[in-house]
């Protein structure tokens, strides 16, 4: 008898033991399972028509309509003081996990350039979603076939007689330029724009002589048979070999290092969130861009845009933001845009 009671004893509390293990499972995935509450924020810092302002807008379409999230995603461009505005928005909004920020290179050079109270690490890494590659770009209608032929001209006429177009003051298109002035024997005047798209614009429109655009950027133009890429500044050429023009892919468009400029630079497109969010938090972003860039409107935008397709998350994309942080300050330091 008393065998018996205990046995059925120990059955309940067995079944009470299982059942709150179920119950504390369950609760624990629901925590885990976190997911924006309200509408999100999804900072640009930069112009719009940029490369960073049209990929934001790209995700934001994306999620849209793949229903990757129940809340929706706003696109908002802060683009004041070379992107310090969205930045210091993400860093001073601890906590807050419904506000996301897309970022370029600028992430490095603005606080390096202008002494702003700002650092990446001053916000929570999410993911990198590709690298962006430059391109050296004139105008269809001049006569330059080869970069080579068009640093020689830009030499023989003497310092500051031709325009170089950009994206902003002592950020990635400036200093590009100036490693292409140091490793060619040219210089150029500098002229920033606000935006990708406004550069692009300027040199169909013949107010520079050449840009350093991203693929993304000046594409239109150039299907359209406005604009001539002459090299890109990467170790290697595009992979992409699929036809742009009637008679060019990204793929024929050669690296300025077989045009005898040995200049390279490739520029991040990634995520980041305010600081203080948690793991979870943090976890819903990564999942929400792997479903993003699994998507066929996603690899058709990659090989439009002819970008380095490179995702990173978790330690390793900490450990590349490490080195590349330190790569711009050399960088920065050699060009003599490092704030006083």
């Amino acid at each position: 008898m008393t065998k018996t009671l205990l046995s059925g004893f120990a059955t309940r509390l067995t079944k009470i033991a299982a059942v709150s293990i179920m119950a504390a499972a369950a609760t624990t995935s629901a925590m885990a399972a976190w997911e924006p509450t309200k509408p999100v924020e999804f900072v640009v810092p930069a112009g719009t028509g940029g490369g960073a302002d049209q990929m934001a807008r790209l995700i934001q379409g994306i999620i849209i309509k793949h229903n990757l999230m129940k809340e929706p995603i706003i696109v908002v461009n802060k683009s004041g003081g070379a992107g310090a505005e969205g930045f210091l928005d993400v860093k001073g909004s601890k906590g807050d996990a419904n506000k996301i920020i897309i970022t370029l290179s600028n992430l490095f050079t603005t606080p390096l350039a202008t002494g702003v109270p700002f650092n990446w690490k001053d916000m929570t890494p999410v993911s990198m979603l590709a690298l962006d590659q430059f391109v050296l770009w004139v105008n269809a209608d001049k006569p330059y076939k080869t970069a080579a032929e068009y640093l020689a001209a830009v030499k023989a006429a003497g310092p500051n007689k031709f325009k170089m177009g950009g994206t902003g003051s002592k950020q990635e298109d400036q200093i590009l330029t100036v490693g292409m002035e140091k490793a060619s024997g040219t210089k150029f005047i500098y002229v920033p724009f606000k935006g990708g798209g406004e550069v692009a614009v300027q040199l169909v429109g013949g107010h520079v002589d050449s840009t350093v655009n991203n693929p993304i950027e000046a594409v239109a133009q150039w299907r359209g048979g406005k604009l001539r890429p002459l090299c890109v500044f990467d170790a290697e050429r595009m992979p992409y070999k699929a036809k742009v023009t009637d008679t060019q892919s990204w793929n024929d468009i050669p690296t300025c290092k077989e045009a005898g400029v040995p200049a390279d630079y490739v520029m991040l497109r990634g995520i980041f969130m305010a600081p203080g969010v948690t793991k979870d938090q943090t976890d819903f972003y990564v999942n929400l861009m792997k479903k993003v860039v699994a998507t066929p409107d996603w690899k058709e935008f990659m090989e439009k845009g002819a970008f380095n397709q490179t995702f990173m998350s978790g330690a390793d994309f900490s450990k590349w933001l490490e080195k590349a942080e330190a790569i711009h300050r050399d960088l920065m330091k050699e060009a003599g845009f490092l704030a006083k």
